[in-house]
């Protein structure tokens, strides 16, 4: 029996920062937990869709199948976006920043195209209040996808 390849290119000792930052081999960062944070944004528009956790697991499902997965810390197990709702995520772009410790997914999104399980097409949906020690929450327009 054969091993596989790897799925990407693993740190080590030897790694350097130009490897890291300027060179052409994806070693993603996970962290002491085994995740690596994921920001999801529209393919088109760019907004911010959700945010959530990936391990080697969700990061490999997700490059193979082309649909977000994600691992979910509460649940404490993988989970495909969608999955319940019809709502998947269809991924067009995964990117990384400078360091290799966050992804960008850029995404289409199936079904009634809202990402966030409230129904608001987005997951930040709400702005805090500055200059108020209260701090009141504010309904952004256009939250819900009508």
């Amino acid at each position: 029996m054969t091993t596989p390849p790897p799925l990407w290119a693993h740190r080590t000792a030897d790694s350097t920062r130009q490897d890291i930052e300027h060179g052409d081999r994806f070693s993603p960062l996970f962290d002491q937990n085994g995740l690596i944070p994921a920001i999801v944004t529209d393919r088109h528009t760019h907004e911010i869709l959700m945010f959530a956790w990936m391990n080697a697991e969700a990061l490999e499902r997700t490059l193979s199948s082309g649909y977000a997965h994600f691992w979910s810390r509460s649940r404490n197990r993988l989970w495909q976006k969608g999955e319940e709702s019809g709502n998947r995520l269809a991924v067009r772009a995964v990117l990384t920043d400078c360091d290799q410790d966050v992804l960008q997914v850029a995404v289409e999104i199936e079904g009634d195209g809202v990402a966030c399980h409230t129904g608001a097409r987005s997951c930040f949906y709400r702005e805090i209040g500055m200059g108020t020690s209260e701090r009141p929450l504010r309904l952004l327009p256009q939250s819900r996808n009508a």
